[in-house]
């Protein structure tokens, strides 16, 4: 299978702002490219690339005063395949666990787990531990929030997802992931593009994804709280403790997000690349 996908993002910003982007998909992505994934600038920018201490390929730019688009558009070959349930997989013993693996049981600052550490331990200490545990608490975590745009929050963490019970994907995931880290099973963030593909069209317009990944079995595998079920055609941009590692952009000065457009669609079998 083959999927387009790609974005328009502009942001107006009042002087010079030097800003840090996370924009490019993760290279272990990079080799069922079609195309070339190139970010562009729609005015003379230098851009910096560096792969950060979590293995994403972001950039480092200075946007000048006024507004200036950033946009990519590629082609990426995927299995076609949904999702891999592995129902199998067991939980490791914290002293078992990869020495890079451990910062993901952590508390981070939108994964308070000090603040559900009780409630996950009284709601899933029953439930057998490994991937049947993981379920549980996806499917909580799909029942205890309701999706609703209007109701995004960029500084609600997983309590604030827990008690307000409404938020966006991000909100899914932040509180999946902490009550995962609560019961010992390492969790970690991710974002990139998951399109309508094999699913009702979604009537949102487009956006970006933020799903999960546990460590289990001896591998990281993918979780969705929001959907709760096996999806098609993820594109993985980014991972990190939560969603301060893996903004799509970090200014440092005022900076208005002004536009906002992604595309992310299978392309059909009889078209020409």
């Amino acid at each position: 299978m083959k999927i387009k996908a790609g974005f328009h993002i502009s942001y107006e910003c009042q002087q010079d702002t030097a800003m840090l982007l996370v924009l490019n998909i993760h290279p272990s992505r990079r080799v069922d490219l079609l195309t070339e994934q190139v970010l562009q600038f729609d005015r003379p920018i230098e851009a910096w690339e560096y792969v950060d201490g979590f293995g994403n390929s972001c950039s480092r730019i200075v946007a000048p005063a006024g507004i200036t688009t950033l946009s990519t558009t590629f082609e990426i070959y995927d299995s076609g395949q949904p999702d891999i349930i592995p129902y199998d997989a067991v939980q490791h013993s914290i002293k078992d666990l990869p020495d890079d693996v451990l910062v993901f049981l952590l508390g981070s600052r939108y994964c308070d787990t000090d603040r559900l550490a009780t409630f996950a331990w009284q709601t899933f200490s029953h439930v057998p531990p490994g991937w049947p545990r993981v379920a549980a608490i996806m499917e909580f975590t799909h029942n205890r929030i309701r999706f609703d745009y209007q109701r995004a929050d960029a500084t609600r963490s997983a309590f604030g997802g827990f008690t307000d019970q409404t938020g966006v994907c991000r909100d899914f995931a932040h509180l999946a992931i902490t009550l995962c880290r609560a019961m010992n099973i390492p969790a970690r963030y991710c974002t990139g593009y998951l399109g309508d593909i094999g699913v009702p069209v979604d009537v949102n317009p487009m956006d970006f994804s933020a799903w999960f990944e546990v460590y289990l079995g001896g591998h990281w595998h993918t979780a969705d709280a929001r959907h709760n079920k096996p999806r098609i055609g993820r594109i993985l941009m980014a991972t990190g403790r939560d969603a301060t590692d893996v903004a799509l952009s970090t200014a440092f000065g005022p900076a208005a997000l002004v536009r906002f457009d992604v595309v992310t669609d299978e392309i059909p079998h009889d078209s020409a690349s």
